[in-house]
């Protein structure tokens, strides 16, 4: 039985500039490259830390009986997150006839590994304990919950740390967890994939975006033209080294004047500037709108809705008109650093960070207006999920109602 090696590649480091590329593929690729693991457990001491021997990687051996049912797992490792989610195909009805995973488990921690990146051109090593005791926890979640295919991958502050690489190798003694490096292409395809399907299926352009902690992807998807199909598809995607972390840490997050958000705005806008100029010329139908997927949005929905707690059922799907996306950017505005903590859609570990996305969504809007945004609280794991699960055969590889690759 062939053997697969758990993301077996180191990617090289992206350059400092956005990368604007054309049609792409949404999903597919990168099958060849660690789109199955094979796990075997390997038991922790109490502490969770080894001493006379590393963990070994998350690769192992399968038996050479295919299991009843696999079980997936996708690990996020972002500038500001670090998130886990676990799942197995959907066999039966549920809330949403698009919804193909059942999840299992899930985790989610805000470890801000890339703290002061932008200052100094590293990872700190105070991040770096933060983020590998999350990762210690999401390796324990595997394991308990039996995870026989997965995908681990790190994305901007690895991509733009002089220590990334020495830094996954750490996280691969101290865990056994073996981080792929993901380039911005491959990012924003994950992105669109796991939350394409929201998008109106009869609008003829949708600008879905992804505000990250280190880096902003932005992907015009279009019905081409010349196809007979009437799917949605990756037309030209750009992504940015723009974030909330790094923008907060540039002009400040806990006390955010009325100059001092136009400035973010500004700096925001300036940076977005040339993908908007690239589709200056791109016809908008009447029903083109914005889907956005990230933090940013899913708090502003949730401040929008006025939840006393965070409620994914609730926002997942959810539109909001532009002037509705106004009001709550402006409701946010309003509140000191001492509000946005206590409430309860934002929190201390946000608080000084909201606003910053808040300027990249406004600019993000100023550059592509639209009647509506629909909110997705689902992105790249979920779009691993989906593609882990085609290449295992457990998801038929075109069945997805939403964007698909269009010829490259």
């Amino acid at each position: 039985m062939k053997e697969f090696h758990l993301l077996g590649r180191r990617q090289a480091k992206a350059p400092p500039a956005a990368q604007i590329g054309e049609r792409r593929h949404l999903s597919g690729s990168d099958r060849s490259v660690a789109s199955q693991a094979r796990l075997r457990p390997s038991p922790l001491p109490p502490d969770g830390r080894r001493t006379a021997a590393p963990t070994p990687p998350l690769r192992g051996h399968l038996p050479v009986q295919r299991p009843a049912e696999h079980v997936y797992a996708a690990l996020d490792l972002g500038t500001n997150n670090c998130r886990l989610l676990i799942a197995r195909p959907e066999r039966r009805p549920r809330r949403r006839a698009t919804e193909a995973l059942r999840i299992v488990d899930a985790f989610s921690r805000i470890v801000r590994l890339g703290e002061g990146l932008g200052r100094n051109g590293r990872i700190s090593e105070a991040a770096i304990e933060r983020t590998l005791e999350a990762l210690q926890i999401c390796r324990d979640k595997m394991e308990a919950r039996g995870v026989t295919r997965a995908r681990l991958v790190a994305t901007q502050a690895c991509r733009t740390a002089a220590n990334g690489d020495e830094f996954t190798a750490r996280a691969l003694e101290r865990t056994g967890l073996d981080l792929e490096i993901i380039d911005r292409e491959t990012e924003a395809r994950f992105a669109a994939r796991g939350c394409g399907n929201l998008a109106d299926s009869r609008s003829e352009n949708v600008l879905l975006f992804d505000i990250g902690g280190g880096s902003t992807e932005l992907v015009w998807l279009a019905r081409p033209e010349d196809a007979s199909n009437s799917r949605l598809e990756l037309d030209q995607w750009t992504s940015v080294e723009l974030g909330v972390v790094s923008l907060a840490e540039h002009f400040g997050g806990k006390s955010v004047s009325a100059e001092t958000f136009e400035a973010m705005t500004a700096f925001a806008r300036d940076a977005l500037r040339p993908f908007a100029e690239t589709l200056a010329g791109r016809r908008r139908c009447e029903r083109f709108h914005l889907l956005g997927t990230s933090g940013t949005v899913t708090t502003l929905a949730g401040v929008h809705l006025g939840l006393d707690r965070y409620d994914r059922w609730r926002v997942d799907g959810l539109w909001l008109s532009d002037g509705e996306a106004s009001r709550a950017i402006q409701k946010l505005r309003a509140m000191d650093f001492e509000e946005r903590v206590a409430n309860g859609c934002i929190g201390p570990q946000r608080a000084d960070l909201v606003l910053a996305g808040c300027a990249i969504f406004q600019a993000i809007r100023e550059h592509f207006p639209a009647e509506r945004t629909r909110i997705a609280d689902r992105g790249l794991r979920e779009g691993m999920l989906l593609e882990l699960m085609e290449a295992e055969g457990d998801l038929p590889s075109s069945d997805w109602q939403g964007p698909q690759n269009h010829r490259g």
